[in-house]
Protein backbone atom coordinates (compact mmCIF):
# COMPACT_ATOMS: atom_id res chain seq x y z
CA UNK A 1 0.00 0.00 0.00
CA UNK A 2 1.39 3.23 -0.97
CA UNK A 3 1.75 5.60 1.58
CA UNK A 4 -0.87 8.20 -0.43
CA UNK A 5 -3.39 5.58 0.14
CA UNK A 6 -2.32 4.42 3.37
CA UNK A 7 -2.33 8.63 4.23
CA UNK A 8 -6.03 8.50 2.49
CA UNK A 9 -7.10 5.87 4.44
CA UNK A 10 -6.05 7.24 7.88
CA UNK A 11 -7.62 10.58 7.02
CA UNK A 12 -10.66 9.13 6.88
CA UNK A 13 -10.68 7.47 9.70
CA UNK A 14 -9.59 9.90 11.91
CA UNK A 15 -12.27 11.97 10.85
CA UNK A 16 -15.02 9.66 11.39
CA UNK A 17 -12.98 9.91 15.31
CA UNK A 18 -12.79 13.33 15.27
CA UNK A 19 -16.53 13.88 14.51
CA UNK A 20 -18.02 11.70 17.11
CA UNK A 21 -16.03 12.77 19.49
CA UNK A 22 -16.66 16.21 19.02
CA UNK A 23 -20.19 15.24 19.10
CA UNK A 24 -20.08 13.89 22.39
CA UNK A 25 -18.32 16.70 23.80
CA UNK A 26 -18.97 19.65 21.97
CA UNK A 27 -22.39 20.26 23.46
CA UNK A 28 -22.24 18.42 26.95
CA UNK A 29 -26.46 18.22 28.17
CA UNK A 30 -28.95 20.48 26.62
CA UNK A 31 -30.64 20.23 22.87
CA UNK A 32 -29.01 20.10 20.02
CA UNK A 33 -31.89 20.84 17.79
CA UNK A 34 -35.46 21.21 17.19
CA UNK A 35 -37.93 19.74 14.61
CA UNK A 36 -41.18 21.48 14.67
CA UNK A 37 -40.41 22.53 18.29
CA UNK A 38 -39.64 18.68 19.12
CA UNK A 39 -36.15 18.41 20.38
CA UNK A 40 -33.30 16.43 19.79
CA UNK A 41 -31.02 16.01 22.64
CA UNK A 42 -27.07 15.68 23.34
CA UNK A 43 -27.63 13.40 25.10
CA UNK A 44 -29.97 10.82 22.85
CA UNK A 45 -27.90 11.99 19.84
CA UNK A 46 -25.20 10.80 21.81
CA UNK A 47 -26.54 7.36 22.79
CA UNK A 48 -27.42 6.83 18.99
CA UNK A 49 -23.58 7.57 18.05
CA UNK A 50 -22.28 5.34 20.16
CA UNK A 51 -25.03 2.28 19.62
CA UNK A 52 -23.36 2.22 15.49
CA UNK A 53 -21.35 0.27 14.00
CA UNK A 54 -18.67 2.95 13.92
CA UNK A 55 -18.58 3.34 17.82
CA UNK A 56 -16.15 0.31 17.92
CA UNK A 57 -13.81 1.18 14.75
CA UNK A 58 -13.98 4.71 16.98
CA UNK A 59 -12.65 3.70 19.89
CA UNK A 60 -10.58 1.23 18.49
CA UNK A 61 -8.49 3.71 16.57
CA UNK A 62 -8.68 6.36 20.05
CA UNK A 63 -6.70 3.35 21.44
CA UNK A 64 -4.35 2.48 18.94
CA UNK A 65 -3.69 6.70 18.99
CA UNK A 66 -2.90 6.33 22.74
CA UNK A 67 -0.35 3.96 22.08
CA UNK A 68 1.27 5.67 19.46
CA UNK A 69 1.79 8.47 21.78
CA UNK A 70 3.40 6.88 24.78
CA UNK A 71 5.42 4.67 22.83
CA UNK A 72 6.77 7.60 21.40
CA UNK A 73 6.97 9.23 24.47
CA UNK A 74 8.50 6.65 26.55
CA UNK A 75 10.99 5.98 23.49
CA UNK A 76 11.99 9.30 22.51
CA UNK A 77 11.12 9.12 19.38
CA UNK A 78 11.43 12.79 18.07
CA UNK A 79 9.45 13.36 14.64
CA UNK A 80 10.45 17.19 13.72
CA UNK A 81 8.20 19.97 12.17
CA UNK A 82 10.70 19.46 9.04
CA UNK A 83 10.01 15.73 8.46
CA UNK A 84 6.13 16.34 8.91
CA UNK A 85 6.03 18.89 6.63
CA UNK A 86 7.95 17.06 4.07
CA UNK A 87 5.76 14.06 4.64
CA UNK A 88 2.69 16.76 3.64
CA UNK A 89 4.22 17.95 0.69
CA UNK A 90 5.23 14.57 -0.65
CA UNK A 91 1.21 13.98 -0.51
CA UNK A 92 0.51 16.82 -1.87
CA UNK A 93 2.16 16.37 -4.78
CA UNK A 94 0.36 13.57 -5.66
CA UNK A 95 -3.04 15.16 -5.92
CA UNK A 96 -4.06 17.67 -8.55
CA UNK A 97 -3.79 21.67 -6.91
CA UNK A 98 -6.18 22.00 -4.68
CA UNK A 99 -7.26 18.47 -4.58
CA UNK A 100 -5.75 17.44 -1.19
CA UNK A 101 -7.29 20.23 1.02
CA UNK A 102 -10.34 19.56 -0.56
CA UNK A 103 -10.02 15.93 1.30
CA UNK A 104 -8.98 17.23 3.93
CA UNK A 105 -12.39 19.47 4.16
CA UNK A 106 -14.55 16.95 3.17
CA UNK A 107 -13.32 14.98 5.68
CA UNK A 108 -13.60 18.07 8.76
CA UNK A 109 -10.29 17.78 9.21
CA UNK A 110 -7.75 20.41 10.82
CA UNK A 111 -4.16 21.24 9.48
CA UNK A 112 -3.15 20.52 12.55
CA UNK A 113 -5.00 17.20 12.84
CA UNK A 114 -3.44 15.75 9.42
CA UNK A 115 -0.18 16.94 10.90
CA UNK A 116 -0.70 14.53 14.15
CA UNK A 117 -1.67 11.89 11.92
CA UNK A 118 1.70 12.52 9.95
CA UNK A 119 3.44 12.46 12.82
CA UNK A 120 2.01 8.66 14.13
CA UNK A 121 2.55 7.41 10.65
CA UNK A 122 6.17 8.52 10.89
CA UNK A 123 6.36 7.04 14.62
CA UNK A 124 5.41 3.94 13.01
CA UNK A 125 7.62 3.95 10.27
CA UNK A 126 10.38 4.45 12.76
CA UNK A 127 9.40 1.81 15.21
CA UNK A 128 9.28 -1.01 12.60
CA UNK A 129 12.50 0.35 11.01
CA UNK A 130 14.61 -2.54 12.44
CA UNK A 131 12.51 -4.82 10.65
CA UNK A 132 12.81 -3.46 7.13
CA UNK A 133 15.75 -4.69 5.18
CA UNK A 134 15.34 -4.32 1.25
CA UNK A 135 18.97 -5.09 -0.22
CA UNK A 136 19.94 -4.14 -3.93
CA UNK A 137 20.08 -7.78 -4.53
CA UNK A 138 16.03 -7.39 -3.26
CA UNK A 139 15.37 -4.42 -5.54
CA UNK A 140 17.20 -6.27 -8.50
CA UNK A 141 15.34 -9.46 -8.01
CA UNK A 142 11.98 -7.42 -8.40
CA UNK A 143 13.07 -5.95 -11.40
CA UNK A 144 14.31 -8.65 -13.58
CA UNK A 145 10.81 -10.62 -12.53
CA UNK A 146 8.51 -7.35 -12.95
CA UNK A 147 10.46 -5.52 -15.45
CA UNK A 148 7.85 -5.29 -18.33
CA UNK A 149 5.16 -3.78 -15.44
CA UNK A 150 7.74 -0.23 -16.01
CA UNK A 151 7.65 -0.46 -19.16
CA UNK A 152 5.56 2.71 -20.78
CA UNK A 153 3.49 1.72 -24.32
CA UNK A 154 3.18 4.17 -27.01
CA UNK A 155 1.00 7.53 -26.09
CA UNK A 156 -1.02 9.75 -28.06
CA UNK A 157 -1.71 13.54 -26.91
CA UNK A 158 -4.81 14.71 -28.53
CA UNK A 159 -8.31 16.98 -28.79
CA UNK A 160 -11.23 16.30 -30.29
CA UNK A 161 -14.53 18.06 -31.00
CA UNK A 162 -17.85 15.70 -30.32
CA UNK A 163 -20.75 16.40 -32.82
CA UNK A 164 -23.80 14.39 -32.84
CA UNK A 165 -24.05 14.30 -37.30
CA UNK A 166 -21.70 13.71 -40.21
CA UNK A 167 -22.92 16.96 -41.55
CA UNK A 168 -21.92 19.04 -38.54
CA UNK A 169 -18.71 17.05 -38.23
CA UNK A 170 -17.82 18.06 -41.75
CA UNK A 171 -18.46 21.60 -41.33
CA UNK A 172 -16.49 21.69 -37.73
CA UNK A 173 -13.52 19.91 -40.04
CA UNK A 174 -13.62 22.11 -42.91
CA UNK A 175 -13.46 25.30 -40.90
CA UNK A 176 -10.64 23.72 -38.32
CA UNK A 177 -8.41 23.13 -41.49
CA UNK A 178 -9.30 26.42 -42.65
CA UNK A 179 -7.49 27.91 -39.32
CA UNK A 180 -10.33 27.74 -37.53
CA UNK A 181 -10.17 28.25 -33.25
CA UNK A 182 -10.83 24.92 -31.42
CA UNK A 183 -11.96 27.26 -28.62
CA UNK A 184 -15.89 26.15 -29.53
CA UNK A 185 -15.15 22.58 -28.05
CA UNK A 186 -15.58 22.09 -24.56
CA UNK A 187 -13.28 22.44 -21.84
CA UNK A 188 -9.80 23.02 -22.45
CA UNK A 189 -10.44 22.95 -26.25
CA UNK A 190 -11.36 18.99 -25.60
CA UNK A 191 -8.02 18.47 -24.48
CA UNK A 192 -8.01 14.36 -24.04
CA UNK A 193 -3.97 14.25 -22.45
CA UNK A 194 -1.97 11.08 -23.34
CA UNK A 195 -3.47 7.89 -23.61
CA UNK A 196 -2.23 4.29 -24.68
CA UNK A 197 -3.80 1.72 -26.67
CA UNK A 198 -6.70 0.02 -25.03
CA UNK A 199 -7.76 3.67 -23.87
CA UNK A 200 -10.24 4.94 -26.21
CA UNK A 201 -12.90 3.10 -28.59
CA UNK A 202 -11.43 1.45 -31.38
CA UNK A 203 -12.03 3.71 -34.29
CA UNK A 204 -10.97 6.81 -31.99
CA UNK A 205 -7.98 4.72 -30.88
CA UNK A 206 -6.79 4.02 -34.73
CA UNK A 207 -6.98 7.51 -36.29
CA UNK A 208 -5.53 9.13 -33.07
CA UNK A 209 -2.34 6.36 -33.65
CA UNK A 210 -2.89 6.74 -37.46
CA UNK A 211 -2.42 10.68 -37.79
CA UNK A 212 0.94 12.77 -37.76
CA UNK A 213 1.49 14.89 -35.22
CA UNK A 214 -0.52 18.57 -35.73
CA UNK A 215 -3.22 16.87 -38.34
CA UNK A 216 -6.79 17.09 -38.37
CA UNK A 217 -8.67 13.98 -38.74
CA UNK A 218 -12.20 12.93 -39.05
CA UNK A 219 -15.09 12.48 -38.93
CA UNK A 220 -14.60 9.34 -36.96
CA UNK A 221 -17.56 7.70 -35.84
CA UNK A 222 -18.04 6.35 -32.64
CA UNK A 223 -20.75 5.25 -30.45
CA UNK A 224 -20.83 8.36 -28.70
CA UNK A 225 -21.00 10.59 -31.91
CA UNK A 226 -18.68 12.21 -34.80
CA UNK A 227 -15.34 12.88 -34.02
CA UNK A 228 -12.71 15.74 -35.09
CA UNK A 229 -9.60 14.69 -34.26
CA UNK A 230 -6.17 16.41 -33.66
CA UNK A 231 -3.11 14.94 -32.36
CA UNK A 232 -0.72 17.17 -30.89
CA UNK A 233 1.85 14.91 -29.55
CA UNK A 234 3.66 11.32 -29.64
CA UNK A 235 5.63 9.29 -27.39
CA UNK A 236 6.91 6.59 -28.23
CA UNK A 237 7.44 2.91 -26.15
CA UNK A 238 10.01 3.13 -23.72
CA UNK A 239 11.86 0.10 -21.68
CA UNK A 240 12.69 1.09 -18.24
CA UNK A 241 15.93 0.60 -17.52
CA UNK A 242 17.18 -0.61 -13.59
CA UNK A 243 18.71 2.64 -12.80
CA UNK A 244 15.37 4.35 -13.60
CA UNK A 245 12.91 2.50 -11.44
CA UNK A 246 15.48 1.33 -8.93
CA UNK A 247 14.24 4.16 -6.55
CA UNK A 248 10.92 3.38 -7.03
CA UNK A 249 11.20 -0.22 -6.27
CA UNK A 250 13.21 0.06 -3.31
CA UNK A 251 10.32 2.38 -2.17
CA UNK A 252 7.67 -0.40 -3.36
CA UNK A 253 9.53 -3.08 -1.39
CA UNK A 254 9.88 -1.26 1.70
CA UNK A 255 6.22 -0.18 2.04
CA UNK A 256 5.41 -3.39 1.82
CA UNK A 257 7.51 -4.80 4.85
CA UNK A 258 6.50 -1.68 6.63
CA UNK A 259 2.56 -2.57 6.09
CA UNK A 260 3.41 -6.42 7.12
CA UNK A 261 5.49 -5.28 10.27
CA UNK A 262 3.01 -2.04 11.52
CA UNK A 263 -0.02 -4.45 12.42
CA UNK A 264 2.32 -6.49 14.27
CA UNK A 265 3.86 -4.01 15.97
CA UNK A 266 0.39 -2.59 16.78
CA UNK A 267 -0.92 -5.65 18.29
CA UNK A 268 2.40 -6.06 20.30
CA UNK A 269 1.54 -2.64 22.01
CA UNK A 270 -2.09 -3.58 22.64
CA UNK A 271 -0.81 -6.86 24.05
CA UNK A 272 1.70 -5.43 26.67
CA UNK A 273 -0.78 -2.19 27.43
CA UNK A 274 -3.50 -2.42 30.35
CA UNK A 275 -6.61 -1.78 28.42
CA UNK A 276 -9.99 -1.00 30.55
CA UNK A 277 -13.21 -0.95 28.79
CA UNK A 278 -15.97 0.07 31.44
CA UNK A 279 -18.46 -0.26 28.67
CA UNK A 280 -19.98 -3.92 28.14
CA UNK A 281 -20.77 -2.83 24.78
CA UNK A 282 -17.06 -2.56 23.97
CA UNK A 283 -15.17 -5.04 25.93
CA UNK A 284 -15.03 -7.35 23.18
CA UNK A 285 -12.87 -5.33 21.34
CA UNK A 286 -10.11 -6.06 23.67
CA UNK A 287 -10.04 -9.18 25.52
CA UNK A 288 -7.42 -9.79 27.87
CA UNK A 289 -4.26 -11.50 26.16
CA UNK A 290 -3.52 -14.93 26.62
CA UNK A 291 -0.61 -16.28 28.72
CA UNK A 292 1.02 -17.50 26.03
CA UNK A 293 0.46 -13.75 24.02
CA UNK A 294 1.59 -12.25 27.61
CA UNK A 295 4.64 -14.62 27.48
CA UNK A 296 5.42 -13.90 23.76
CA UNK A 297 5.99 -9.63 24.63
CA UNK A 298 8.73 -10.48 26.99
CA UNK A 299 10.28 -12.74 24.66
CA UNK A 300 13.65 -12.15 22.84
CA UNK A 301 12.40 -11.06 19.15
CA UNK A 302 13.63 -13.17 16.41
CA UNK A 303 16.57 -12.38 14.22
CA UNK A 304 14.82 -9.78 11.37
CA UNK A 305 14.11 -11.17 7.64
CA UNK A 306 16.89 -11.20 5.01
CA UNK A 307 15.03 -12.05 2.21
CA UNK A 308 12.82 -9.89 -0.11
CA UNK A 309 9.57 -10.42 0.44
CA UNK A 310 7.38 -11.45 -2.07
CA UNK A 311 6.72 -9.82 -5.67
CA UNK A 312 3.11 -7.95 -6.38
CA UNK A 313 1.38 -9.22 -9.17
CA UNK A 314 1.94 -7.74 -12.41
CA UNK A 315 0.38 -4.73 -13.11
CA UNK A 316 -0.38 -3.51 -9.59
Amino acid sequence: MSRIVRAAAVLGTVALCASLAACSSGGGGGNLASVNGQTITHADFDRRLEASPNAKQVLNQMVQQKLIDEYAQDKHVDITQAQIDKREAEIRAKYPPGQFDQIVKQQGLTEQEVQNILRQQLVLEQAVAPQVHVSDADVKNYFLKNHATFDKPEQVRARHILVADPQTAAIVLAKLKAGGSWDASKEKGGELGFFGKGQMVPAFQDAAFAAKVGAIVGPVKSPFGYHIIQVEEKKPPTTASFASVKDQIKTQLTQQQEGQAVPVFLQGLRTAATITVYDDRYKDLFPPPSPAAAAATTAPAPPPATTAPTPAPSGT
